[in-house]
């Protein structure tokens, strides 16, 4: 069968890899892609984001599945444009996608179905985000979390150590308007604890948790300065086994499924929980509406059930029903390597070698790299993801970073403590 991967980045790298592995043999395409999904799959010279050009691909190359990867075309509703055309998607329509398009529609949500989550407000305006940090009493020592209210590949969220940082973030989005005119922003306060990704497929019915992971969204090495799209990852997280990962589910991603199927809207595709272990239990930071990245590249490495047939019994209510997932027990670490100047910038142009001196049991997925003038070349912020597999946490962090050290670009930079304390 034909599956079409939607994206460029080094997410759908993995999926179109993991996809590779299925015994159903698919064959694959993506678009638009990168030079190293072109080695993986045929590459459609089409934006993630041209619904019309994508559906009519899908129905010229007689696509049965298509897998839609970033966030801002599911919340453009390509999955409802293909739907209408009697295509089949793995992804939400635009209603649901709202959980990720929408920050403040997503915390009533959360609300409406009694998932925890951190005290928060919505600000339309600089005086109201400010009445807002004094109201949740996010002014003082504890600090502040601020969002602005929409998509923002990743670099919409500031973590406030204190008053004036929040306040600098704020006069971001309402002074200077970096997000658009008319931004509004969530205001919320901030959690202590460890992080935690866990990713849910969903059959519009249920939520089926993935294995768990952990990344690192801030720039630098003991997560300092401004947050990225992530940094690095790795999974599985100790302490967590199937039974806690399913009473986390239980209790974070089933009430979203049921509050979605019962307003008419389900949920089908990947629930993905940024979550916070607090002392109190986990409490949601974040909802995105597919795979994460680079979790993405972390988790899907080790899946030894079949992603292909996952995806399509997805697309159907209560298609996975009775499913269960299958783990290699390998660990797996993903480190990022990100060109000069991300994330406020990013360089392009610039020839990457040591590709081909990785090792066979390291995994390179592409993110922003494009082939010109016979090399590959960087392309954009986060340019590769390196994913060392091992038995333990330390094995795979030494293979990572092992095979990192022999790739290069000029202004590469990357965080040297990826799952150090894992």
């Amino acid at each position: 069968m034909k599956v079409l991967v939607v994206g460029a980045g080094g997410r759908e790298h993995a999926i179109v890899r993991a996809l590779a592995r299925s015994p159903q043999r698919p064959e694959l395409l993506c678009a638009p892609g990168n030079a190293g999904i072109a080695e993986d799959a045929r590459l459609l010279d089409i934006s993630a984001e041209d619904v019309d050009g994508i559906a009519a691909a899908v129905a010229r190359e007689g696509v049965e599945l298509t897998v839609v990867g970033p966030e801002a075309p599911l919340v453009a509703g390509l999955v409802d444009t293909l739907a209408e055309n009697g295509h089949s998607a793995f992804g939400p329509g635009a209603a649901a996608a709202r959980l990720e398009g929408s920050k403040t529609f997503a915390k009533e949500i959360m609300e409406q179905a009694g998932v925890p989550t951190a005290r928060w407000r919505h600000a339309a305006s600089m005086q109201e985000a400010l009445a807002a940090l004094g109201e949740l009493g996010a002014a003082g020592a504890a600090g502040a979390v601020v969002k602005v209210d929409g998509l923002a590949a990743g670099k919409g969220v500031t973590v406030a150590d204190d008053h004036a940082q929040a306040r600098a973030a704020l006069e971001e989005i309402f002074v200077h308007e970096r997000f658009g005119p008319g931004a509004s922003a969530v205001v919320e306060e901030r959690l202590a604890g460890e992080e935690l990704s866990l990713l849910a497929l969903c059959d519009g019915e249920r939520a089926l948790p993935m294995a768990p992971a952990r990344d690192y969204k801030r720039i630098y090495a003991g997560d300092r300065g401004p947050n990225t799209g992530g940094m690095g990852s790795y999974s599985p997280v100790a302490g967590l086994d199937e039974a806690r990962l399913a009473e986390i589910a239980e209790e974070i991603h089933a009430p979203v499924v049921e509050l979605m199927r019962a307003r008419g809207t389900p949920f089908h595709g990947v629930l993905y929980a940024g979550l916070m272990l607090t002392a109190e239990g986990p409490r949601v930071l974040e909802f995105n509406v597919r795979f994460g990245d680079p979790e993405t590249q972390a988790v899907l490495p080790r899946l030894r059930s079949d992603l292909l047939g996952l995806l399509l019994a997805a697309t159907r209510p209560g298609g996975l029903a009775g499913a269960r997932l299958e783990w290699v027990p390998e660990w797996a670490v993903t480190v990022v390597l990100a060109s000069e100047g991300y994330p406020a910038s990013a360089s392009a142009g610039r020839p990457i070698s040591g590709l081909e001196a990785v090792p066979e049991d390291v995994e390179v997925t592409h993110a922003g790299t494009a082939r010109a003038d016979g090399a590959v070349r960087t392309a954009g912020g986060r340019v590769l993801a390196v994913t060392g597999l091992g038995a333990d946490a330390q094995s795979a962090r030494a293979a990572a970073y092992a095979a990192a050290e022999r790739i290069s670009f000029a202004g590469m930079q990357l965080r040297r403590d990826i799952a150090e304390q894992a």
